[in-house]
């Protein structure tokens, strides 16, 4: 067992920090303060392959392992959380296309994603359908050739911006529940979709988010991923990806905040000495960091389990979602105290870290879904012996 990355992940590291440091970080505070969706920065991500890092290469993505992809996000959300995740959210629904979709539409559709040409959304949940996704009520109705999908979605990442969407909606009756959802691809333009305001969130600014609404939008049945029914059971699959590379995006925001608060110890003097003198902040920042590599495991031993097909990997990716995204916001609420009346004004990024973290205890499943994800498969026979 070796913990240790190796030479290829620390390269794709090394560039993924050189492109953080460069191209997102001097920039990071000006678009969460003006609301800026950074397209041209996303499309130069795209130009390094960071649009599509586990779509397949056949299809232009860069065809590497969830662990792999967990060394390259850290390095995007050290420098912006907002815009990591975001880049995360894309990866995840183009891998759905590419894993799922038909061969035309793949060929289509999936090397515009990869590249960053296009940009994608992913549409599941609802104004009524959170929590329990299975009861959304966007319906996709077959008529013909087509489908005629009428529904809304809400709180969907990069809405009114992106090109494309991966929707799901119900083609099975009313009371189907989940084995009556269908997955889509459907053109993020198209006639009978309109979009809502641009919502007043705490963190997560340098990204649109919107509701969508859909009247009679009719797209081509070629454009279903997947079999009729199954798009409930794509959209799980693209969800342990996406808890990972949420929880990533934590890792990046705790690690950056880690080594500010580091640095301030060392740097700011009271009472005679340095902060870093006192054993009490010594405590603090020894619990942080013990927390924050605590977390770092949990998320690429998800990462591996997912990479390596373990029965048990939805399990890990909840369980890591949970703890990741819990610890490392308090590794930052932690560094913006240390920092006492600083950590708190915007001129430093603590403030702007601890919005951004915040939602990731919430979106791709909350971390209390975690917990009943994690419970029921505890307590079925012989789970907790085939996980230790």
């Amino acid at each position: 067992m070796n913990f240790d990355l190796n030479e290829d992940q620390l390269a794709f590291r090394d560039a993924a920090r050189a492109f953080a440091e460069k191209s997102m970080a001097p920039h990071a505070a000006k678009w969460d303060d003006e609301h800026i969706f950074p397209v041209d920065v996303l499309k130069e991500a795209g130009e390094m392959g960071f649009m599509g890092i586990y779509t397949p290469e056949a299809y232009g993505g860069m065809g590497l392992s969830r662990l792999d992809t967990s060394v390259i996000v850290e390095e995007l959300a050290a420098a912006c959380p907002s815009t990591a995740a975001f880049i995360t959210i894309h990866n995840m629904a183009t891998w759905m296309v590419a894993s799922f979709a038909s061969d035309d539409l793949k060929q289509e559709i999936v090397p515009k994603l990869a590249s960053g040409e296009w940009l994608a959304s992913y549409c599941l949940t609802e104004p009524g359908a959170g929590s329990d996704a299975a009861s959304l009520r966007t319906k996709a109705v077959r008529d013909g050739d087509s489908y005629v999908i009428t529904g809304s979605k809400m709180f969907i990442s990069g809405a009114g911006s992106t090109d494309v969407l991966v929707l799901m909606a119900r083609t099975g009756d009313a009371d189907s529940g989940s084995r009556g959802i269908s997955a889509f691809v459907v053109p993020a333009d198209a006639d009978g979709i309109s979009y809502g305001k641009n919502e007043e969130k705490m963190g997560w600014h340098s990204q649109p988010t919107r509701m969508v609404s859909l009247e009679n939008v009719r797209i081509p049945a070629s454009n279903r991923i997947g079999a009729e029914g199954e798009g409930f059971a794509i959209a799980m699959k693209g969800l342990d990806g996406g808890r990972l590379n949420i929880a990533t995006c934590s890792l990046g925001g705790a690690q950056a905040a880690l080594l500010r608060a580091r640095n301030y110890l060392h740097e700011r003097a009271q009472f005679g000495k340095p902060l870093a003198a006192f054993q009490a902040l010594q405590f603090k920042i020894a619990d942080m960091a013990t927390n924050l590599v605590a977390a770092r495991q949990m998320v690429r031993l998800g990462a591996c389990k997912l990479d390596n097909r373990d029965p048990e990997a939805t399990l890990h990716c909840a369980m890591a979602k949970r703890f990741a995204t819990d610890a490392c916001f308090d590794v930052v609420n932690e560094a913006l105290q240390l920092h006492g009346g600083y950590g708190y004004i915007r001129e430093y990024p603590l403030e702007r870290y601890l919005r951004d973290l915040r939602v990731h205890q919430i979106l791709e499943g909350t971390n209390e879904i975690m917990r009943l994800i994690v419970a029921r498969r505890i307590l079925e026979d012989g789970v907790a012996e085939a996980i230790q």
